[in-house]
């Protein structure tokens, strides 16, 4: 495996003489794309086999391949820097973009190979901790229970108080209490490797993704612009919850116990509708029902979010989709049933895997997972390293879009799982709610998670406020409390995969505001003029067409210009959100009347720790699973960014 390689490798290098000129360095970049091509392709067809097939050997295989493609990046950086060192001075944009790109590898250039495998160690250990912690519930007659299905579903369906705490503090002890001084040692050998490409931290690099000196300040004020819709909604939310459990179980300070909103983070709050749905009396809508009633099987669902695309113009599947594809779960192997879209880059392979089942959760999934690929087919045709979205919150965002056509009552019903459109205003109100407690309710939280690691990755939070300024930042935004009593020998932040697993977070809020600004933008392109929550863009190929135009680009362009092609600003902007929510923001301001709106952004104290900032134990197993996510998150990351 290692021979195409050095194949690779050695041909990129020939007849490196200094001060390659510019028409050398565009001659360099079409053959390193033929090679990248490969090297990809046979990158990613390691990983579908083994998160298709999970065994000892196919782990193997994935693992080295994973180090042959970091090797080649390896590789073209130092070719540049040695045939190419006044490439800066190209006056071809594309040239000087493109070589950039290649160059800027993370934490690929450091130049010490025991803290290279320091980091895949690591972060394979901390992810193994995540994915093998159970919770023992045997006071509530349950025995020990995975993150999934079972404690999610218990969060999403219990109602009794105690068993929540019980479940919420039981993850909380078996993920991040376990692995604090590992993340610690994380951190830091994180900082050391990515000093060797110029960051002077991590979360420099990662901000780097975005193009924008100012990108930190930009998403602040996008959040404060949208804080008084969540604090409204927080306000209602608390009076529900505080009739279905009591007064007593809520501080006065304002705060929600965070364990009380039918998820394990508090940051989706969508399975505690049936405890604060506006109008009970009024029409719902049961999509998975329907889709039993209409026959539905896997395959249809496919079907019907490929139908959604072409009717815009877009797609369809290619027929290789349909045969190579993991749509179900497998009977005879074990695999891994997270749900993602697949780009081999051969221009002509494009798949998802998904272990499906027929509710409407999982059709509104493959909608978003089919939306990915939808963006790959339309890239396809671009250099290598352009194949991604514009930042990362592109590609999230235009996953995301299609929810917000394909859950209005006017696409059920064209679609023929909804026999009557509702006319009156409280199932309006009643389908806004439902909207907001998905996508406003996620705002805070989605800002939050890198704030804190930003500040852990620059040094202003140190280990012996890990948990404290975690709290800090949550009761802040969240307006939400610990349920009990933390201490700084615990790792609240670990709770939450994507800390472990090494996963940048900004990107989900960025693309929470870009659904909503390209919904308007295709609204107003099909001269749509009702309100906006009710916009449905189906069948509309002119919305397709002015969605193309910024598809195709990938990341050949910063994301400022492929934002223009779409919506005519090169900024990201709330408005379009604020707009969609403004009917469930004005009554719910009228529900709000005797409420106060807000809370203290005081938290309770997170009580030092008198001995170690961290306990060191952990477990000894090595999750294969987790050892794959790390390295696809460390080597895409690499990838995907521009």
């Amino acid at each position: 495996m290692w021979i195409v390689l050095i194949v690779i490798s050695l041909t990129l290098g020939r007849g490196q003489a200094q001060g390659g000129t510019e028409s050398e360095g565009r001659l360099f970049l079409q053959e390193y794309d033929a090679k990248a091509g490969i090297v990809y392709n046979k990158n990613v067809k390691a990983s579908w086999n083994y998160n298709t097939n999970i065994t000892d050997e196919n782990l193997k295989t994935m693992t080295a391949i994973n180090l042959e493609a970091a090797e080649f990046a390896n590789e073209v950086a130092r070719n540049i820097s040695t045939r190419f060192p006044n490439w800066k001075t190209f006056t071809d944009p594309d040239i000087k973009r493109q070589f950039g790109g290649l160059v800027d590898i993370g934490f690929a250039a450091i130049n010490d190979t025991e803290k290279f495998r320091s980091i895949s160690t690591l972060g394979a250990e901390l992810t193994s901790i995540y994915s093998t912690a159970e919770v023992c519930l045997p006071e509530f007659g349950k025995g020990c229970l995975s993150l999934e299905p079972g404690l999610t579903d218990l969060m999403a369906k219990s109602r009794n108080y105690q068993e929540l705490v019980a479940v919420w503090k039981g993850w909380r002890n078996a993920t991040g209490k376990t692995m604090r001084s590992k993340y610690t040692e994380f951190v830091n050998v994180m900082n050391e490797a990515i000093a060797f490409s110029g960051y002077n931290d991590t979360g420099e690099y990662w901000r780097s993704w975005y193009e924008t000196p100012t990108f930190e300040e930009d998403v602040k004020n996008l959040y404060e612009q949208l804080r008084p819709l969540y604090e409204n909604l927080h306000a209602y939310v608390r009076r529900k919850l505080m009739k279905q459990y009591g007064e007593q179980y809520f501080p006065d300070n304002g705060h929600i116990p965070a364990h009380l909103f039918g998820n394990m983070w508090s940051q989706n709050w969508l399975n505690i509708y049936d405890i604060v749905e506006p109008y009970p009396e009024a029409t719902s809508v049961n999509v998975t029902a329907k889709m039993i009633e209409k026959g539905y099987n896997i395959t249809h669902m496919y079907r019907v979010a490929e139908e959604f695309f072409t009717s815009l113009g877009l797609g369809p599947m290619p027929e290789g989709f349909w045969t190579k594809s993991m749509l179900e779960k497998p009977a005879d192997r074990d695999v891994v049933c997270h749900a993602s879209a697949w780009d081999f880059f051969d221009g002509q392979d494009f798949r998802i895997k998904q272990c499906t089942t027929l509710t409407e959760a999982q059709l509104l999934t493959v909608h978003h997972e089919m939306g990915h690929v939808i963006y790959f087919l339309e890239y396809r045709n671009q250099p290598v390293l352009y194949r991604a979205g514009a930042n990362p919150g592109f590609h999230e965002g235009m996953a995301d879009i299609v929810s917000l056509s394909f859950q209005t009552p006017e696409h059920l019903k064209a679609i023929g799982l909804l026999d009557e459109i509702p006319k009156d205003n409280k199932s309006d109100i009643n389908f806004l709610l439902k909207m907001a407690l998905d996508k406003v309710a996620f705002l805070p939280f989605g800002y939050l998670i890198d704030q804190w690691r930003w500040s852990v990755f620059n040094g202003q939070t140190t280990p012996s406020t890990y948990n404290n300024d975690w709290w800090d930042l949550r009761c802040k935004y969240q307006g939400i409390s610990p349920p009990v009593e933390r201490t700084e020998d615990d790792f609240d932040p670990g709770a939450k995969y994507h800390i472990p697993g090494n996963t940048p977070y900004i990107r989900y809020f960025v693309s929470f505001i870009l659904q909503f600004q390209w919904h308007k933008a295709l609204c107003d392109e099909i001269g749509y003029t009702g309100p906006l929550h009710r916009c449905d863009v189906y069948r509309q190929t002119a919305a397709g067409n002015l969605l193309r135009k910024m598809l195709k680009m990938g990341s050949s362009k910063p994301w400022q210009e492929a934002m223009k092609v779409i919506t005519g600003s090169r900024e990201m902007s709330v408005l379009p959100m604020m707009q969609y929510f403004d009917p469930l923001l004005q009554w719910l301001k009228e529900q709000n009347k005797e409420e106060n709106i807000g809370w203290s952004s005081i938290c309770p104290t997170i009580i030092p720790s008198p001995d170690s900032p961290g306990s060191s134990s952990s477990s000894n197993k090595t999750n294969l699973n987790a050892i794959l996510i790390y390295y696809r998150n460390t080597w895409f990351s690499l990838l995907f960014r521009s």
